[in-house]
């Protein structure tokens, strides 16, 4: 006669541990479908394009006027280089968001391209 623990079956395999584990899976589908994650990243990337452009404003800007006081106290040639330094570092941002702008949309040309492209299998 076999010696079985409680709750285990002849194979050696608790139900309760089964029931455990099926528990667990649906509340983790659960909470993924509740917090909207749902297998997905939750940041795309429109999103970090965003977050890259606003650092390059805020720290263009800033770095031109951090620069610019800092040279006008050494210097004493205050505000000139301030808004020297100000406006050097407004055109860097926008050369900057430019170039990213263009980069964009030169992949979103090649993704539209490789949609449109005929497949050459279609053509026998």
């Amino acid at each position: 006669m076999a010696k079985e623990k409680p709750g285990q079956t002849s194979s050696g395999e608790d139900p309760r541990i089964d029931s455990l584990e099926d528990r667990i899976r649906r509340a983790d589908v659960a909470e993924a479908v509740r917090s909207g994650q749902n297998g997905k990243s939750s940041v795309d990337a429109n999103y970090r394009l965003g977050n890259r452009i606003l650092a390059e404003l805020i720290g263009g800007i800033a770095g031109g006027m951090l620069f610019g006081w800092l040279f006008d106290r050494i210097f004493g040639t205050s505000p000139w280089l301030l808004l020297t330094f100000l406006f050097l570092g407004i055109i860097v941002v926008f050369r900057n968001i430019i170039k990213l702008s263009n980069e964009q949309s030169r992949k979103a040309q090649e993704k539209a391209a490789a949609h449109e492209a005929p497949n050459e299998t279609d053509l026998d």
